[in-house]
């Protein structure tokens, strides 16, 4: 999985940089086929803002954070694209079980 971060109107240090992959590399517990993630950390006043894009094999999956604190708003991140990608690989698994459990119906 690649990992590329930016920032928007704010230095990315190398523990904001390490703190956001540790918490990403979470994601690989739950779904194994993340390929890159796109984030982007954003400073407007006061607001810190942290988006990502994941991208997974044949779709990609987008949210953002808000806070006044920017490790609080990568951690609100995380937790957001925890659940969009295990209702992803949910959708997924259901999708593949449900072909083999057609009824036969006797109209006779």
């Amino acid at each position: 999985m690649q990992l590329e971060i930016t920032g928007h109107h704010i230095d990315v240090t190398s523990s904001m940089h390490n703190y956001a992959q540790e918490k990403i590399s979470k994601l690989k517990r739950h779904f194994d086929q993340v390929l890159d993630v796109h984030m982007i950390l954003k400073v407007k006043k006061l607001e810190h803002t942290a988006e990502a894009v994941l991208h997974l094999s044949g779709n990609r999956v987008f949210a953002d954070a808000t806070s006044h604190d920017m490790y609080a708003a990568i951690d609100s991140l995380a937790d957001k694209l925890d659940r969009q990608v295990i209702k992803y690989k949910e959708k997924v698994q259901n999708h593949h079980r449900s072909e083999g459990t057609h009824r036969n119906i006797d109209f006779g």
